[in-house]
């Protein structure tokens, strides 16, 4: 292997290993997040309060069933961004921007907003990560 090819491989080994590799570990700690999310409104009922003048579909164990399934697809996403397959990034978008509204719906819901505020901010971090820097990486394979 040349010097010039090696030069190729880690320039491109930088990109992976940059934003998209971040927006692949980030993922998975908003996966987390919602999963833990879920599981406070499932073990613990009260935690989170709704009020009258609060629209809520369902009741907060069965919102906390779903954000436990959520946060596991969210998981899934970040595992198919590891593995740098096309379609995860495509699939994460989606998933991510659906998650996006879901924390801005509940942050005005909840007594404690600081959770939904870094998911929030992790998220555009990662729809960066996602929009402007995946053409490198697409490249590599």
């Amino acid at each position: 292997m040349s010097t010039m090819e090696r030069r190729q491989d880690m320039s491109m080994s930088t990109t992976w290993t940059g934003w998209v590799g971040f927006a692949a570990i980030m993922m998975a700690f908003i996966g987390a997040i919602t999963f833990f999310e879920g599981l406070i409104a499932v073990i613990r009922d009260n935690y989170y309060v709704v009020t009258r003048q609060q629209v809520f579909l369902f009741d907060v164990s069965t919102w906390g069933w779903i954000m436990l399934l959520w946060g596991i697809l969210l998981f899934c996403a970040a595992l198919g961004l590891a593995a740098k397959s096309g379609w995860a990034r495509w699939f994460t978008i989606v998933v991510l921007l659906i998650n996006l509204l879901s924390q801005l719906s509940w942050l005005g819901n909840s007594g404690y907003p600081l959770w939904s505020l870094t998911v929030v901010a992790l998220e555009i971090v990662v729809l960066y990560a996602l929009t402007v820097r995946w053409n490198e990486v697409y490249n590599l394979e």
